[in-house]
Parts: C-alpha cells; sequence; structure tokens
C-alpha cells in the first residue's frame, strides 16, 4: 500500500496561506493596484541601489526626452507639485543628475537640464524597470505581456490627456 504521508506537511503550509476572496479577485481595479502595488515597491528598491525615486526617474526621463525645461514646464508636464519638485530637485542636483541654473529670459525661474551622469542614472533605471517588469509578469507569455501593456497605455490614455502619444 502506497501512502501520501509527505504530502501532508505540503498541504498544511498551503492551507496556511491565506485566500483572497473570489469577489476581490473578479475587480478589475482591484488586480491593478495589487499589481501596481507591487510593482511600485519593487521599482522603488530598485531605485534606491542608485540614490533615487520614482519621481526623480520621472524628473531625469522627462528632460532626456524633451530636453531642458523650466521646472514650472516640468512639474505641469509631469503633475508634479511645485512644493514636490523643489523636494525632487534637492536630490538630483546634489547627485550631479541634473544640471539647475537661473533661466536667462527670467531670473526668478529655474532651467534644468538632465547631466551625463543623470542620463547614465536612467539608462541604468531603465534597465531595472525591465528587469522589475519581466519578476512582475513573469507569468506571463511575450505576447501577452505586449498586449497587457498596449491595453494598459490605452486604458491609461482615455484618462490622462499627457499619456497620449
Amino acid at each position: 500500500m502506497v501512502t501520501n504521508d509527505w504530502l501532508c506537511p505540503i498541504l498544511l503550509l498551503v492551507s496556511d496561506v491565506p485566500q483572497l476572496p473570489p469577489s476581490l479577485l473578479g475587480i478589475t481595479a482591484f488586480l491593478l493596484s495589487k499589481v501596481g502595488v507591487a510593482g511600485r515597491r519593487r521599482m522603488g528598491d530598485r531605485l534606491r541601489g542608485h540614490g533615487i525615486g520614482l519621481w526623480d526617474m520621472a524628473v531625469l526621463a522627462a528632460l532626456r526626452d524633451f530636453g531642458p525645461a523650466s521646472q514650472r514646464e516640468l512639474g505641469a508636464r509631469l503633475g508634479i507639485d511645485p512644493s514636490d519638485l523643489v523636494t525632487v530637485m534637492d536630490t538630483l542636483v546634489p547627485l550631479g543628475l541634473v544640471e539647475r541654473e537661473r533661466d536667462s529670459e527670467d531670473r526668478r525661474r529655474y532651467r534644468v537640464a538632465v547631466s551625463p551622469e543623470g542620463r547614465a542614472t536612467l539608462e541604468a533605471a531603465l534597465r531595472e524597470a525591465g528587469e522589475v517588469r519581466d519578476d512582475l509578469l513573469a507569468a506571463l507569455d511575450e505576447d501577452e505581456r505586449a498586449t497587457l501593456h498596449a491595453l494598459l497605455r490605452k486604458a491609461y490614455a482615455g484618462l490622462e490627456p499627457r499619456a497620449r502619444a
């Protein structure tokens, strides 16, 4: 007679894992939130290794993609409150990731540009973002990942005019 006594400890471990209510798993916003929180946490952990956070990365990306800008323009583009943008600049400037100087047309404004060090940091962060994506979406094949990304971009563009490309 064959017994499955070895299975008992495994079944006990699995049964100790709390399960989410099926009603919640049927709510798309709930699932998006859970995946988003996991992604944000993992990406934040990776970026801390570069001395920056998610908003810092967003500023570097905007400056690289669109060129130098006033802090006001940058805040409007990214939807960052001016006082929060000052905090971001207080991180990026001392690290040498951006160059900030008075705007020659209006001395009350600052003009910001990404530095070579900032470009290198952004490139490293973007590689890490790819690794985080691969980790988060490991259960999906490449076609499913591309479809999910396209659908999320479409949904986001319907909500946020700045996301329309």
